[in-house]
């Protein structure tokens, strides 16, 4: 049972019967469920509540399921988990490059979908302070700053990027790798966190390339995570560690 009743889940289905076996499920959990039919269902509860977990079906009555992932990765870095029909590598990649979390295929089993809520949650942060506080404990780069505790990113203008945990926990890796060439196994397995984790070579690629897109002063010509043809990616700033052991 989760000891916290203050997290909500926002389910977006519009298949009633499916949207009640994961309510029931998410209940029963002890999590609270707000039950979003439509994409705006779901953009109309952002604007006025808090949620800390999205289960977003891709096919909507109303919208493209991936096309409101993006749109909700734009403004917020709340956990996504699609749920999909479709189970083949290019849909998983697809759904990943528009800052999925996780994706699971249709049918599921609710024990599969408890898993990889808590799994989300365990590696994410669900409560974003309001102001950015001392960081005690990370690395520097650049002017960035990454803080390991509170799992966040700060540009050198001290602003917070938001980042998705996987997109957390693949630029924790290279950037404590710093100046040494990390190949695509080597960077799935540190960053991976659970047994449920559904990961496979490509995973890297599109994780890189959304991190490129936040860190990088050019995407198409990085200077920070450099691609090694053949081998892999080597973080190439030099790197201050502080308050780690």
């Amino acid at each position: 049972m989760v000891k916290d009743p203050t997290i909500q889940i926002a389910i977006v289905e519009d298949d009633p019967a499916v949207a009640e076996m994961l309510e029931q499920m998410l209940l029963g959990e002890g999590y609270l469920v707000r039950l979003c039919p439509t994409a705006a269902a779901l953009r109309a509860t952002l604007e006025r509540e808090q949620v800390d977990v999205i289960l977003l079906d891709l096919s909507l009555p109303d919208g493209n399921g991936l096309q409101l992932a993006a749109q909700v990765r734009a403004t917020a870095s709340i956990p996504i988990i699609m749920l999909s029909g479709k189970g083949s590598e290019i849909d998983r990649i697809v759904g990943l490059e528009v800052g999925a979390d996780d994706y699971i295929v249709k049918p599921f089993s609710v024990r599969e979908v408890a898993a990889r809520i808590r799994a989300v949650m365990r590696r994410g942060r669900l409560v974003e302070p309001a102001h950015a506080p001392a960081v005690h404990k990370g690395y520097k780069f650049a002017g960035w700053i990454l803080d390991v505790d509170l799992r966040r990113l700060y540009n050198p203008g001290s602003k917070h990027v938001a980042l998705t945990v996987n997109e957390f926990d693949l630029l924790l890796s290279i950037v404590s790798a710093s100046g040494r060439i990390l190949t695509r196994n080597q960077l799935l397995e540190m960053t991976r966190r659970d047994s449920n984790d559904d990961v496979f070579d490509r995973t890297v690629d599109v994780l890189i390339l959304r991190l490129r897109r936040k860190i990088e002063a050019n995407p198409q010509v990085p200077q920070f995570i450099v691609t090694e043809r053949g081998i892999g990616y080597r973080f190439s700033p030099s790197v201050e560690r502080f308050g780690l052991e």
